[in-house]
């Protein structure tokens, strides 16, 4: 089998249950982990034969997509934010979306040292460990209800080197922290809501864990409600809060944290155009 008839196949097996650009970039993304092949490299070695064991590992590959698993869990990696990222079903796979909240920070934030930031409800840890790489000398702890995402997230700092303090807790029964203690607060809470569900594509809602994606139609704020009384207590005056939300509900988010006290509150919008992004500042006591 050479690059261009592995290209082939895919797409014929595939072609009922994704689109052409997709699967497009799902083969760059297999060549690239399992052969290490870059987009040139496939382009030069096109109709040079590949390793007897690519055959039998891309057939695995295809039968999993046919059943809508991830391409993520069945490579077990994500990328974002320039790095590589163990993914398996206990974490949520990164999206870009959330790797535009990293850099809101990042951009605003940069200049700074020694910043003491909690990311809570971090799964594979790709927040915090992307902070704790990007911003200078900061002191970055990782929040998480799941023993399983939390082991991930420890995997993922040891791979990248990244300096990161990991707490088993939930955001909303958290146990009290110091008021002042923190510069930052950064999440990205669960928010769809159960009414959502039968909308989305079945590789997220068969595959990827329902307690990091789903809230009850009746309740569709609560992990915000917490999330600002947290921040609340914990933030220095003039502390930021970050919180990725949804599309549908960012004017909401916002006037819950204006209710909840916080200044300067503004929601910004992903590179798709739909709100994602809820922004808020500690004032001064």
């Amino acid at each position: 089998m050479t690059p261009h008839e592995a290209k082939s196949l895919f797409r014929q097996r595939l072609a009922g249950l994704y689109d052409a650009g997709e699967l497009d970039a799902m083969m760059r993304v297999i060549m690239s982990e399992v052969m290490h092949y870059s987009p040139v490299d496939v382009a030069l070695r096109e109709g040079e034969q590949l390793p007897e064991f690519f055959e039998a590992r891309l057939a695995d590959i295809v039968r999993r997509l046919e059943r809508h698993e991830p391409l993520q869990y069945i490579l077990g990696t994500a990328r974002f934010h320039g790095h590589d990222f163990k993914v398996t079903p206990a974490t949520l796979i990164p999206r870009p979306e959330t790797e535009q909240l990293v850099d809101l920070i990042v951009d605003r934030w940069g200049g700074c040292d020694d910043l003491r930031v909690p990311d809570l409800g971090t799964g594979s840890g790709c927040i915090a460990i992307s902070l704790a790489r990007a911003l200078k000398f900061a002191q970055v702890t990782g929040v998480d209800i799941s023993h399983e995402a939390l082991a991930v997230a420890r995997d993922n700092a040891a791979a990248l080197k990244a300096r990161v303090r990991w707490v088993e807790a939930d955001m909303l029964e958290m146990p009290p922290m110091p008021a002042g203690s923190y510069d930052l607060v950064v999440s990205n809470p669960p928010y769809i809501t159960l009414g959502e569900r039968a909308s989305m594509s079945r590789n997220v809602v068969d595959y990827e864990p329902a307690g990091a994606l789903f809230v009850p139609d009746d309740d569709a704020l609560r992990y915000y409600r917490a999330l600002a009384a947290i921040a609340r207590r914990v933030l220095v005056p003039g502390g930021m809060l970050y919180a990725e939300v949804s599309q549908y509900r960012g004017t909401e988010v916002a006037q819950l944290l204006r209710g909840a006290g916080f200044a300067d509150v503004a929601v910004l919008n992903d590179s798709f155009g739909n709100q994602r992004f809820a922004l808020a500042v500690q004032p001064a006591q």
